[in-house]
């Protein structure tokens, strides 16, 4: 059985963590309610890949950084998602403490 890509996978996970069905998730990022479902299910599934257009309005409603939906390291991919809620000042912050460490 072929594993399913990380996309796919950080998708499904980030939903769940959201709270949103299928069907929820892909109205909120603008897929026609009559296929958001489907859609969002062959998404995760690793079927089909959607453009980066798609993509990036599927984060955003996830709250997570695009580039958490497709880097392939757990802990590299958690970090991004944390850093992904600072502010730009925490986020200067933290880069001067990791330039200095």
């Amino acid at each position: 059985m072929e594993e399913r890509s990380v996309f796919a996978r950080r998708l499904q996970v980030a939903r769940e963590a959201r709270g949103v069905s299928q069907k929820q998730l892909g109205i909120l990022a603008g897929i026609d309610q009559f296929v958001a479902s489907a859609r969002i299910n062959q998404y995760e599934r690793g079927k089909h890949v959607p453009d980066l257009q798609t993509a990036q309005r599927l984060a955003a409603e996830l709250n997570v950084p695009v580039s958490y939906l497709y880097e392939p390291d757990d802990d590299l991919a958690e970090l991004i998602r944390l850093l992904g809620g600072c502010s730009r000042d925490q986020l200067h912050q933290l880069i001067i403490q990791l330039e200095t460490a």
